[in-house]
C-alpha cells in the first residue's frame, strides 16, 4: 500500500485537478498522507503565471526531495508544461515523472505502474490538444465548497499571460459529465459548487453539443435546486443580459460575480490585447446593480503594466473608486519570460509599481468596508465553512460573498443557516443566527 502526498500551488482548476488525483489513488487502495509526512509518491502540482510562481515551484521541489529522498516525485501542472528541462536539472537522484496539462488524467496510472523506469515525461505539445483531461472528483479535503472544473485552456493571448501556452486551446467539459460531477458532489452533501475554469465564458464553443455557458448555468440550477452555484470568473464581455436574468431567475444562482478588469485605461487594455474599453465595463457593472442590487462585484487589477504612465495609473484608480466595485484583487504586473510583454522596454520600475499596488490595495479596503456596511442589519443565507477554534465563532459567507463571523455551535458547519449581520468592525462582518435555512431562502 502506497503512501501518497500531493501538493498543489495555483489555481482553482488545479486544485480540483488535484482533488481528483486524490480520488482516484484513494480508489486505488492508496493511504493519502499530509505533504509534511513521508511518503512513496509525492505529486506536485505546480504553477508558473508568475515568475514568482515559477520561483515557489522550483523552491518546493526541492524541499521534498531534501525530506524525501527516495520517494518518487510526479510533477504537473503549468511549471512542469512550460520547463520540463529545468525539472530534469533539478531531480538528479529521485524517481520522476512529468506529466504535462494534456495527460493528467494519466497521472495516478503512472505513478502507480509496476514497471517503474527512473523517468517518465508523458508532456506533449499542449496546443494541439482537442479535449479536456476527464478527471473526476469525488470530494474535496476539508473544504465545504467544492469546485466544478467545466472548461480548461485559453484563447485570449493577453501579452502579459503564459497560460495559453501552458494550458492550451479552450475545452469544454461534456455536459453529461458535468453533470455526472455534480451528482457526486450533491451525494457527498455539498452545498455549494464554484463553477470554474481558466475561461469559463467559453464554456462549450468546442462542443457540438448546442451547449453554452449561459444555458449550462441554467439547466445546472434547475436540475439541482438545492445547490447554491457560485460563478468564478467572467470576463467584461460575457456580463451580457442572458447571464443577469439567469441570476434573477435562479434563487441558488449566487449574486456575486467576479469581473477581470486589469486595467482602467483604454490605452493599456490594448497593450494588455484585453479586447474590451473601459466603458465595456463600467455598462457591464451598471447593467448588474441595476437588476441586482446586492449582488457582490470584484474585479481583478493589475498595477504596474509596462508604458503604464502616472496619468493611466490615475485613470485605472479613479474608474475603480467611482463604481459599485465590493473587492478587487490587486497584482503587481510580473515580467514573465515567454510573453510578449516581457519584452516591452518601457517596464515599470520596483518602486513605481509597489507605490500604485498599495494605492489600489488600500482602496480595496475602502470598498469592502463600504459593501460590508450597506448590508448591516440584513439577513441572508449562510453557508458555514469552520468553526475557528480561537474566537469560538463560526465562519461562512453569505449569499453574495461577504465573509461572516457569528455564534454558534460546531452543529452547523457545512450547514446552510440564516443570519442578520448586527456590526462591522475593522473590516470583519459579524452576524448573529437566526435559524436554519430552507435553500429557497437563499
Amino acid at each position: 500500500m502506497k503512501k501518497v502526498a500531493v501538493v498543489t500551488l495555483g489555481c482553482k482548476v488545479n486544485q480540483f485537478e488535484s482533488a481528483s488525483f486524490l480520488t482516484e489513488f484513494s480508489r486505488q487502495g492508496c493511504t493519502i498522507v499530509q505533504p509534511s509526512e513521508q511518503a512513496d509518491i509525492f505529486v506536485i502540482n505546480t504553477c508558473t503565471v508568475t515568475a514568482r510562481a515559477g520561483q515557489q515551484s522550483r523552491q518546493l521541489i526541492r524541499q521534498i526531495m531534501r525530506k524525501n529522498p527516495l520517494a518518487k516525485l510526479v510533477i504537473t501542472g503549468c511549471y512542469a508544461q512550460m520547463a520540463a528541462d529545468e525539472l530534469l536539472d533539478i531531480v538528479t537522484d529521485n524517481p520522476l515523472a512529468i506529466v504535462g496539462n494534456g495527460n493528467k488524467h494519466r497521472l495516478v496510472a503512472t505513478a502507480l505502474a509496476k514497471k517503474q523506469p527512473d523517468m517518465v515525461m508523458l508532456t506533449g505539445n499542449i496546443g494541439t490538444k482537442k479535449e479536456i483531461c476527464p478527471l473526476p472528483v469525488r470530494r474535496f479535503s476539508g473544504r465545504t465548497r467544492a469546485y466544478l472544473r467545466i472548461q480548461d485552456g485559453c484563447n485570449n493571448f493577453c501579452t502579459y499571460c503564459i497560460v495559453p501556452f501552458t494550458r492550451g486551446r479552450s475545452r469544454s467539459l461534456p455536459v453529461q459529465q458535468v453533470f455526472d460531477q455534480i451528482q457526486i458532489f450533491a451525494d457527498e452533501g455539498y452545498h455549494e459548487l464554484v463553477v470554474t475554469g481558466i475561461n469559463v465564458g467559453k464554456y462549450g464553443l468546442d462542443l457540438d453539443e448546442n451547449e453554452d455557458m449561459y444555458s449550462l448555468l441554467g439547466r445546472m440550477c434547475t436540475t439541482f435546486p438545492a445547490i447554491r452555484f457560485r460563478l468564478s470568473s467572467v470576463e467584461p464581455t460575457e456580463v451580457n443580459d442572458r447571464l443577469i436574468a439567469l441570476m434573477v431567475e435562479h434563487a441558488n444562482f449566487m449574486p456575486h460575480l467576479h469581473i477581470p478588469l486589469q486595467s482602467g485605461d483604454d490605452a493599456i487594455l490594448t497593450r494588455m490585447n484585453r479586447r474590451y474599453t473601459t466603458e465595456t465595463f463600467v455598462r457591464a457593472i451598471q447593467k448588474i446593480t441595476t437588476a441586482l442590487p446586492y449582488c457582490a462585484i470584484g474585479c481583478d487589477i493589475m498595477g504596474g503594466f509596462p508604458g503604464e504612465t502616472e496619468q493611466a495609473a490615475e485613470n485605472t484608480f479613479q474608474l475603480l473608486n467611482g463604481l459599485p466595485i465590493s473587492y478587487l484583487h490587486v497584482f503587481p504586473y510580473s515580467q514573465r519570460p515567454g510573453t510578449l510583454a516581457a519584452r516591452y522596454k518601457d517596464q515599470i520600475s520596483g518602486p513605481v509599481k509597489d507605490e500604485r499596488v498599495a494605492r489600489l490595495r488600500q482602496l480595496d479596503q475602502e470598498k469592502k468596508k463600504q459593501f460590508y456596511t450597506r448590508h448591516l442589519a440584513t439577513d441572508h443565507t449562510i453557508l458555514v465553512e469552520r468553526l475557528n477554534e480561537k474566537t469560538g465563532l463560526l465562519q461562512g459567507f453569505t449569499e453574495n460573498y461577504i465573509p461572516v463571523h457569528l455564534s454558534g455551535s460546531a452543529q452547523y458547519v457545512r450547514t446552510l443557516i440564516r443570519g442578520r449581520i448586527y456590526e462591522i468592525k475593522e473590516n470583519t462582518v459579524y452576524a448573529e443566527l437566526i435559524g436554519p435555512s430552507s435553500h429557497e431562502d437563499s
